[in-house]
């Protein structure tokens, strides 16, 4: 296992590097082809495909004046959902990768390209991880968070699928709603049941 994480996140730079520069050839246009067989690894890797695929679209043509757009005073912008969401599927991707989540999330540094590209990027790097998982890996996929006064907290991978992977589905669908109020919505083409667009 050790050396198959050792690969993908090599793969995981070298993409995030190339998709830096290339915003046209980000992933999850459409939903990658199934899988042939049914097994809980290849299902958690259609259910991640699936996310990406939502993401690709709920923040594909945002302006900067739709990233600041608010419902009310009290709500996040859609900028901000964005931003949580990246930390949501951060830690999903890092239980997948057997690695820890430190707090704060940092990623103000970033523009929204960046954020978009390194979302789409984690999701693409753990769907690919559970597509060739058994059932013992996901013993070890348990989410680590830490934090910078040492304290931390270990949970199982069934946290991560009710908690973060769920989580992000939910405010993806809040950045759809969103733009649409903010008179921006998305590509009325995208066929969600078949993961296509349509010409």
């Amino acid at each position: 296992m050790a050396s198959r994480k050792s690969i993908f996140f090599i793969l995981f730079l070298i993409s995030f590097a190339g998709l830096a520069n290339a915003q046209d050839i980000l992933p999850f246009r459409e939903i990658p082809p199934a899988a042939k067989v049914y097994t809980s690894g290849t299902l958690m890797g259609r259910m991640t495909d699936g996310l990406g695929f939502r993401f690709y679209w709920a923040t594909q043509g945002l302006t900067n004046e739709n990233l600041s757009f608010k419902a009310g005073e009290e709500s996040r912008t859609i900028g901000e959902t964005i931003d949580h969401v990246y930390t949501l599927v951060l830690m999903f991707t890092n239980a997948v990768m057997e690695q820890p989540t430190t707090f704060p999330v940092e990623s103000n540094e970033l523009s929204f390209e960046e954020k978009r590209a390194k979302v789409l990027s984690f999701i693409q790097t753990s769907s690919a991880l559970l597509k060739m998982s058994n059932d013992e890996d996901f013993e070890r996929y348990n989410l680590v968070f830490q934090s910078a006064n040492g304290s931390g907290q270990k949970l199982p991978f069934w946290n991560g699928l009710n908690g973060p992977l769920e989580d992000a589905l939910w405010h993806i669908g809040q950045v759809v709603t969103l733009r649409r109020m903010a008179g921006n919505p998305i590509n009325p083409k995208i066929d969600f049941m078949n993961g296509v667009v349509n010409n």
